[in-house]
């Protein structure tokens, strides 16, 4: 996501009880090829500097929270991310030694 809109997306995701959720600082490679122009000084728009999430949840909150990310990190333009959904076959809490939904929640 954009790396502006992390702050509105981490309190929606609070907000949503996903209350866990790992980020990064990347840089990504997009579409757009042209440079722009700011202060006549040329850069490139082709190399993005976005926020990664990782955020996983239980099934019962998987529509909520990517509708949650979908509404918060929103602007309407290029560049807004991605959302990736994929299954976790298992989650085990280290501690505790819990596995599976009480392993994630």
């Amino acid at each position: 996501i954009r790396k502006s809109k992390f702050d509105d997306v981490k309190k929606a995701l609070h907000d949503n009880e996903a209350n866990f959720f790992t980020y990064w600082d990347v840089t990504g490679v997009g579409n757009e090829k042209q440079g722009h122009v700011y202060r006549g000084i040329s850069y490139s728009t082709s190399d993005i500097q976005r926020r990664y999430l990782s955020v996983v949840v239980s099934d019962e909150y998987l529509e909520s929270t990517v509708n949650v990310i979908l509404e918060t990190a929103f602007t309407g333009n290029v560049g807004d991310g991605k959302i990736f959904v994929c299954d976790v076959l298992e989650a085990y809490r280290i501690r505790t030694k819990e596995s599976g939904h009480a392993g994630i929640n």
